[in-house]
């Protein structure tokens, strides 16, 4: 079976999707740990084949025998390996830590979550080793529409806030198809590759300006870039835990991770490309300073986290528009950093009993003292955020802020070094609370807003991703050295 791992990282959750309504209906723990098993799958078939291609070359693998350009092709090279074990290790540790939220829900209900976790699992490991661009939309698709409902399952103001997102997401995705259509239209083929190879010979014209910009602003919505974040914070802030964590984890770096590769692998370098990066380049100025800026006004922390991910991607963007080899570098440790990080932030926020729906700063007060392996992890993964050392957040930003210096762009390294310090502010307002401010009176259980107690399937995978936070600080030489520096462009 080793030589069908690409498909497997993929088919795992998805198979899982469909079989698991059925088994939930002869017993519902053996429901839950066929999800858990699913993503687990996915996760060690993605180790294996990341670990094959970093000791040999990229892994092509044509979907039932047709070559391409006229088959479906999946690749595993380092950056889209890499960001699929990133995404099955996210899926596997939500998967355990959604167990005690289910409690409350039928088994019907309960089976149709584990579906839709599954099912979205698979459209975004499907996103990161397609080489096909209508491949990429048609798992944006899949991955999306499982996002909508999982995000509406929150209750009625998860609803509003999801249609709003789905309204938003379907323009995103009829720009992508639409630019992809213009660059079909020039070449005559979808192949990643075989794309590029025809692109270099294509004059500069505006059909290709055209498709650019679609594809790109496509994108960029679905990263929630500034200004075309406007879905992001209610859903975020009215999803259920599980479905935070894992969404606010990876969905917005998996689009990071699709515009990276079609602007670096896929787009010839020349006018199209260049302005678009200039253009996202000041567009990523505007999201660092707007999302730190609106995290401050925040008093739900879910909503300040919200926003901070509008900062934090800002990052990536930033990373990204410079072009050289340490920016990107810095921006693809960034979006491990974050991904590790946020899940980890909003876990913890997720496993909490809280006096109130809305998780105000002030219900933190003394949060230590009830849960203090629980907030070290949440402490962790916000210092990481603000770019203390030696967290993978201080290591990310060094490498971007040498990249802008590399490019002689000083606003843009003022401008790292400034979100950094709001960030400080705005969490350092809720670790007073956790720390330094006393608790108040023991809530009611009956006020605890539905939340489960702690246990091991909660709290294990906040502080997994914890200590994935000062690991992947503490090794991101080795990190960077054989995953990230393979996975860059030739420069």
């Amino acid at each position: 079976m080793s030589e069908h791992l690409p498909i497997l990282i993929v088919l795992c959750p998805l198979v899982g999707a469909l079989v698991v309504p059925l088994v939930a209906r002869v017993s519902l723990r053996a429901s839950r740990a066929l999800t858990v098993v699913a993503t687990l799958s996915s996760l060690a078939c993605a180790l294996a084949a990341l670990r094959m291609v970093l000791d040999g070359d990229d892994w092509h693998y044509h979907l039932g025998g047709w070559a391409p350009p006229w088959g479906i092709e999946y690749v595993v090279d380092p950056l889209g390996g890499g960001m699929a074990v990133v995404v099955a290790l996210l899926a596997a540790l939500v998967a355990i830590y959604a167990g005690p939220h289910l409690r409350v829900y039928t088994a019907l209900r309960g089976a149709a979550f584990d579906s839709l976790f599954l099912l979205l699992t698979s459209g975004l490991l499907g996103i990161t080793l397609t080489g096909d661009l209508f491949n990429l939309y048609v798992f944006l698709e899949i991955s999306s529409l499982a996002a909508y409902a999982l995000l509406a399952s929150g209750g009625e103001r998860a609803v509003v806030a999801t249609f709003r997102y789905l309204l938003v997401g379907t323009i995103a995705a009829t720009f992508y198809l639409l630019g992809l259509g213009y660059l079909y239209a020039l070449t005559g083929t979808l192949n990643m590759a075989d794309l590029a190879i025809r692109l270099a010979t294509v004059p500069p014209g505006s059909a290709m300006t055209v498709g650019v910009v679609l594809i790109v602003v496509g994108l960029a919505v679905k990263m929630a870039v500034f200004p075309l974040h406007g879905w992001m914070p209610d859903a975020y802030t009215y999803a259920p835990p599980p479905v935070t964590m894992f969404i606010a984890a990876v969905m917005s770096k998996v689009s990071a991770y699709a515009l990276i590769r079609v602007l670096f692998f896929v787009l010839p370098a020349g006018d199209a490309v260049d302005t678009a990066r200039a253009v996202l380049s000041w567009v990523a100025v505007a999201g660092v300073l707007a999302g730190s800026i609106l995290a401050l006004a925040q008093t739900d922390v879910r909503r300040m986290l919200a926003y901070s991910s509008i900062g934090q991607m800002g990052y990536v963007v930033l990373g990204l528009s410079i072009g050289n080899a340490a920016a990107l570098t810095g921006a693809l440790l960034h979006v491990v950093g974050h991904a590790v990080a946020k899940g980890c932030l909003f876990g913890a926020i997720g496993s909490m009993p809280r006096q109130t729906v809305q998780a105000e700063i002030a219900g933190f007060a003394g949060a230590a003292r009830r849960a203090p392996l629980t907030m070290a992890a949440f402490t962790v993964a916000a210092l990481s955020l603000v770019g203390m050392p030696p967290t993978a957040g201080f290591f990310s930003k060094w490498y971007l802020l040498s990249g802008a210096l590399d490019a002689d762009v000083w606003v843009f390294a003022a401008v790292l070094m400034v979100s950094s310090l709001l960030s400080a502010v705005y969490f350092f307002r809720v670790l007073e609370q956790v720390y330094f401010t006393e608790s108040p009176s023991p809530p009611d259980p009956g006020q605890a807003s539905g939340m489960p107690p702690l246990s091991w399937r909660v709290v294990v995978p906040v502080l997994t991703l914890g200590a994935a936070v000062l690991l992947i600080g503490l090794f991101n030489g080795a990190l960077v050295t054989s995953v990230i520096q393979p996975a860059l462009p030739e420069f």
